[in-house]
């Protein structure tokens, strides 16, 4: 029997995952904008956030969440993290009993805190819960590039089972019964992206990338593991492989958020620029009073907040980084 996916959000990585879902089981987008959900359902594009790309001819869309939601066996949450709780509320009411929930963002909501499968149990109790992460760029998935991902249940009976939903022969995905890592890891890496970006936008060279990318792989783990996240998720997909491949790839919004602040733009200007959402603007706050609350030291993060928040110039923050004592790598 057919397992009838639901994906909310028709950004540019919801989209790719509902493709992908399309080539195994009877896939449903829901957007917003009805222009958008009758683009993809009657032409199979999505124009606006992955132009030139065609979709799955079987990936249906539609703009009704009521629809989309009362006809899932597995729901996919495609929406950022600053709509996640709300998006979740409104489709309530269509969720019927003990379906997944599947998280696809990679951000922490603010003010609580919380990681998205924790708001997915507040809002939608009794549910199994997961995620989907990885080194994942929409673009190169949907040209023909062969990537990986993990989906991370505490349930291994219902990851298995989702491995068949969303692989594909050029898609990978593997199993992990480590939510916390898997999810902390794909949110904290965004603001390490920030500044792989910004030292980019400065002009350094492959020896800085690579010391940020290192040393910013310390501090994810560091608060990841300290909130109780498994040591060896960091080093995988979902933490080590994502995190080059947003630091390193064009593609990646955080990283063009940091090369554009290193460049000497406003964080305004380049917000305005953009039709997309970069989620580690949003979390660096977060990171850093998670930091503080679990005794964990983020320097890479506290500059990057710095910048972001407090209007303190890139090449300020890149000294301040340089300024700071030397200790021991595993520190």
């Amino acid at each position: 029997m057919d397992i009838r996916v639901g994906v909310l959000g028709a950004g540019s990585w919801g989209t790719t995952v509902a493709h992908l879902a399309a080539h195994n089981t009877p896939t449903t987008l829901w957007a917003r904008d009805p222009a958008v959900a009758e683009e993809i359902d009657q032409q199979h594009v999505n124009g606006r956030y992955l132009p030139d790309r065609p979709l799955h001819p079987n990936l249906r869309a539609s703009s009704s969440l009521e629809e989309t939601v009362a006809n899932a066996d597995l729901l996919v949450m495609g929406v950022p993290s600053h709509c996640f709780r709300q998006t979740l509320v409104d489709a309530k009411p269509s969720v019927r009993p003990w379906v997944p929930v599947v998280s696809l963002s990679k951000g922490l909501e603010q003010g609580t805190k919380k990681r998205m499968t924790e708001v997915i149990d507040e809002v939608l109790p009794g549910h199994p819960v997961g995620v989907l992460t990885g080194p994942n760029l929409a673009k190169e998935i949907l040209d023909g590039q062969a990537a990986a991902a993990v989906v991370a249940m505490t349930d291994p009976g219902i990851a298995e089972r989702l491995q068949s939903v969303f692989s594909t022969e050029l898609f990978r995905v593997y199993t992990n019964d480590d939510v916390i890592g898997s999810e902390l890891a794909g949110a904290l890496k965004n603001v390490i992206a920030l500044a792989a970006g910004m030292a980019d936008g400065l002009g350094t060279g492959n020896n800085t990338r690579a010391a940020v990318i290192t040393r910013g792989l310390a501090e994810l783990t560091r608060l990841g593991t300290a909130m109780g996240g498994d040591p060896t998720t960091f080093a995988g997909l979902a933490g080590m492989g994502d995190l080059v491949a947003t630091c390193i790839s064009p593609q990646s919004r955080n990283r063009h958020v940091g090369e554009e602040l290193g460049r000497g733009k406003t964080l305004e200007q380049i917000i305005e620029e953009m039709n997309q959402v970069a989620e580690g603007v949003k979390t660096v706050r977060v990171v850093l009073d998670l930091a503080e609350e679990f005794g964990v030291e983020m320097p890479i993060a506290a500059e990057m907040h710095a910048v972001i928040e407090q209007g303190r110039p890139a090449t300020e923050a890149y000294r301040g980084l340089l300024r700071r004592q030397i200790g021991h790598e595993r520190d």
